[in-house]
């Protein structure tokens, strides 16, 4: 997949890995409103809203990494303590940042949940909320209303942006219809849930078992038989592709890779946090469908987004 040059909006975004050991909070010029996004997509929405008004950082950037087993830092709690606006999650994705929330008040911070903007439950099986279609218009929405609040000069400023980014996510849109046409119900096997409401936008059908790809995301071992039946939806050529959580591998999921390309079934890589750089989150998206259509359509395998 060719590498994706980000957008001049997007270029404002400063994903910085702010765990690292000793680094001060954020600061910003005069006028500009320090927010944080608990994963880099997030940061890079507010980025792309915000424009000249707001320097972003995030608190997980690192697509190589497993970020489950993010540990939060002081550093973390400076940035979180200095930010005026902060998006995270939910879903109990990042609880660390609630923990961190409390522990540094301000009066007029803004928090922004992206599960609780979609009215999901807490209970909420598959968190990876930013695959879903609806998402990051919903929190741009959010985000044009927090901002102005935060900023009010401004206000026409973000909506105005608002308006922009909701027009650039049409490209992404346009090809999940397309797929949808040309491959109906199209059946994939998954390594976790990591990509499912993208594959459901795109009226692919996932064969693997809830319960593997939950075990497999909260790292349990899964039951015997279910491990059988994936295997065997690759040996009987009942799926056209396994989607995998790329920044989580392990021995199952090595497995599942190793016998996937062995009985000629091509791999697709998905992402918790955002590539980059290379990416926005727009950008992002629409490789990952791309990605799947070469898979579908042509047998081939994009294990990581380029």
């Amino acid at each position: 997949m060719p590498r994706v040059v980000q957008s001049a909006a997007a270029g404002v975004l400063f994903a910085v890995v702010i765990a690292a050991c000793g680094a001060s909070a954020p600061t910003a010029p005069h006028g500009v409103l320090i927010a944080v996004g608990a994963e880099n997509q997030y940061a890079n929405v507010i980025a792309q809203i915000g424009g000249r008004y707001v320097s972003v950082s995030a608190v997980e950037s690192n697509p190589n990494t497993d970020p489950h087993e993010f540990e939060a830092s002081p550093s973390v709690a400076r940035a979180v303590s200095a930010a005026r606006l902060i998006v995270q999650n939910g879903a109990g994705y990042d609880t660390y940042m609630n923990t961190i929330e409390a522990a540094t008040p301000s009066a007029g911070r803004k928090v922004i949940v992206v599960q609780r903007l979609l009215g999901l439950p807490d209970s909420t099986p598959n968190p990876h909320l930013w695959y879903k279609p609806t998402a990051m218009p919903t929190l741009a929405k959010a985000l044009v209303g927090d901002l102005s609040a935060l900023e009010p000069s401004h206000s026409a400023y973000f909506a105005a942006r608002a308006r922009r980014f909701d027009a650039s996510l049409q490209p992404w849109y346009a090809a999940i219809r397309q797929f949808a046409r040309l491959y109906p119900h199209v059946a994939v096997a998954t390594t976790e849930p990591v990509g499912d409401y993208l594959l459901q936008a795109l009226g692919a059908v996932n064969l693997t078992p809830l319960p593997l790809q939950a075990d497999v995301m909260n790292g349990v071992d899964p039951a015997p038989q279910n491990v059988s039946l994936q295997d065997g939806l690759f040996a009987g050529h009942r799926v056209k592709a396994l989607v995998y959580n790329q920044q989580v591998t392990d021995s199952l999921t090595a497995s599942f890779l190793a016998t996937a390309e062995h009985d000629g079934i091509p791999v697709v890589g998905v992402y918790e946090t955002m590539p980059a750089p290379g990416y926005d989150y727009q950008s992002w998206m629409l490789a990952e469908v791309n990605a799947l259509r070469l898979a579908i359509g042509q047998g081939r395998s994009t294990e990581r987004l380029r």
